[in-house]
């Protein structure tokens, strides 16, 4: 690998937990409430428990992999070593599927809320202008980018916290008892999707490897104190919205059409739209949407790097800018599928597309954890899985069962998404210009 190929070390532990919170935190804001739809109360809340063992078990393993193999590919890079480069592509694919369609939703919600300020403006044109801003952004420099991405993420929080301590007085059993299960037990696989949008995102810590001052020891920390922060922030956040006034009433705006601010439709029930709170807890959903918006950025362009620098996808998107060291074309033209998609689908539906890649990258992770045990014991492992094989398998079992249920539910949708896998793998054998990849040399 030359020299210009090298992304920039340059990634504390702090700023590693603030893109760990960052790329997941505008699941607490957006998104998740969907789910009550499909599942109620107890529907969600049983799938969200079901997604919180997941990812403990998944993040457990998925740090091991990225403390051993700290690359910028990600899944990509241990899924190659573990399964081979035919396996480690469709890997590959599934992680860029799922970190370039997730900003388009989230842009949404962007809109949603900016809207909510200025109603003649049109959501479209804010999700527009956040993703040439924070393109841009990434493109000029990984530090700025990352110190940026904490103080909003520190804001996000905060922003929870505020919400919390708003409506925790105001929550009743009734609301949370309410018509709890309104489609049966079908309703918490139908839920799955939106629990796991909860989390969705924190793998891309690993893709931050290769610019982390010290990814052997400094990963592990990422992930552990950022899946501690989300899981207490995913109850708090649950619990207050739907405690104050039942589940209808963060899914459905007065008109009857579903909203993409659930937050504020609950804090409205409280205290009206014209209090300053109300106020408040938009522009910290703001900063929310933004911190996982921009991480998500950051994330996929270094997925979409390495794919190029390994010549499974064009070798100009594997290119390092020579004066700022990120990956721009990679974050460029990431930046314009992106756009494309957001004119494309709705939220509901972009989301349960990003799901069905990141529950892929799951599987592909977990099986790659047990592989390299088997495969390459000796391999330096500065943090080892504990309770192994029973966490990995825990995962990918959840990860499997995540996959077919959401499926079951979205078949149209799982059709596009293995139609694309299908495309994307015949492409890859056809034009392929590298036999031997270099995370096997």
């Amino acid at each position: 690998m030359s020299q210009n190929e090298n992304l920039h070390r340059s990634l504390t532990p702090t700023l590693l937990w603030g893109l760990g919170v960052g790329y997941v935190i505008s699941g607490m804001y957006f998104g998740w409430n969907f789910g009550l739809e499909k599942g109620g109360t107890l529907g969600m809340a049983v799938a969200t428990v079901l997604s919180v063992i997941m990812y403990v078990c998944f993040t457990l393993g998925y740090a091991e992999l990225s403390c051993a193999i700290p690359k910028a590919g990600g899944v990509f890079d241990y899924a190659t070593r573990a399964l081979g480069r035919d396996w480690g592509f469709m890997a590959g694919i599934a992680q860029v599927f799922e970190f370039v369609l997730a900003p388009p939703a989230i842009s949404v919600g962007i809109g949603a809320h900016i809207n909510l300020f200025f109603p003649e403006l049109p959501p479209t044109y804010a999700a527009l202008g956040a993703y040439m801003l924070f393109t841009l952004l990434n493109v000029v420099g990984v530090q700025l980018a990352a110190t940026f991405e904490l103080l909003i993420t520190f804001l996000a929080v905060a922003g929870l916290i505020l919400f919390a301590g708003a409506t925790y007085n105001q929550i009743s059993i009734q609301n949370l008892t309410a018509n709890a299960l309104p489609n049966g037990w079908a309703g918490v696989w139908a839920a799955l999707p939106f629990s796991i949008w909860f989390f969705l995102g924190i793998e891309g810590l690993a893709n931050a490897a290769e610019e982390s001052r010290n990814p052997q020891r400094d990963l592990i920390r990422g992930f552990g104190s950022a899946m501690l922060t989300l899981v207490v922030l995913c109850a708090f956040t649950f619990i207050c919205s739907v405690g104050v006034g039942g589940w209808e009433a963060i899914v459905y705006k007065p008109d009857g059409t579903t909203s993409d601010s659930p937050l504020p439709l609950a804090l409205a029930r409280l205290v009206g739209e014209a209090n300053p709170l109300y106020f408040a807890v938009i522009v910290f959903g703001l900063f929310g949407l933004v911190a996982s918006f921009h991480g998500l950025l950051m994330a996929a362009g270094r997925a979409t790097f390495e794919m190029g620098r390994i010549g499974h996808f064009p070798g100009l998107l594997g290119k390092v800018h020579a004066k700022f060291k990120t990956p721009t074309n990679a974050l460029v033209v990431n930046m314009l599928v992106g756009i494309l998609i957001l004119f494309s689908n709705t939220a509901a539906e972009i989301i349960i597309l990003s799901v069905l890649g990141a529950l892929t990258l799951y599987c592909f992770g977990s099986i790659s954890v047990i592989q390299l045990r088997r495969k390459e014991p000796a391999l330096k492992r500065p943090f080892l899985s504990p309770a192994y094989p029973f966490v990995p398998l825990c995962a990918l079992i959840l990860a499997g069962v995540a996959l077919v249920a959401v499926a079951v539910s979205n078949p149209l949708l799982t059709g596009y998404y293995i139609g694309a896998l299908v495309v994307a793998f015949v492409l890859y054998k056809m034009f392929n210009r590298n036999e031997e990849p270099e995370t096997q040399k």
